[in-house]
């Protein structure tokens, strides 16, 4: 049971990743439509973070796992409520965007350090898709 919920996980965390890192693109290049449709993409992955950390409870994972899957799902649980329920411009706010800031390179520390642990080979992956992210991000953040 917990091959499966290892392999929910790093797929999710690819996706998380990719999704994100579009995100990051579509942004720069001013298409708004596909940045809702690629931020919706990685704010739902809400679900299968939530199905692997109470499969993780149930199948009593190591709490080191379970930590970092908890934290993967505050990040999206925080990322939801700031930019789809509250719609406030928190990356305007230094006291919010900072913890955010925090709190989104734990989860992606968090999802790189579990995927490893249960799939070397995938965890590569895992952390090549981060690395397209970091690419995509300081791409976003070059002056046009």
């Amino acid at each position: 049971m917990t091959k499966i919920i290892d392999l929910v996980f790093i797929c999710s965390s690819i996706i998380l990743n990719v999704s994100v890192s579009l995100v990051y693109v579509v942004t720069k290049l001013g298409n708004m439509a596909l940045t809702q449709v690629f931020g919706g993409v990685a704010v739902s992955m809400i679900v299968p973070f939530a199905i692997t950390f109470i499969g993780y409870l149930m199948a009593k994972e190591n709490k080191k796992i379970i930590i970092s899957n908890g934290i993967v799902l505050f990040y999206l649980i925080l990322e939801l409520l700031l930019d789809y329920v509250l719609q406030i411009p928190f990356r305007e706010i230094l006291a919010i965007h900072i913890p955010y800031i925090v709190i989104f390179y734990a989860a992606l520390f968090s999802m790189m350090a579990v995927s490893y642990e249960k799939n070397k080979r995938m965890g590569y992956v895992v952390i090549a898709t981060f690395w397209i992210l970091i690419g995509c991000l300081i791409y976003n953040l070059l002056p046009t």
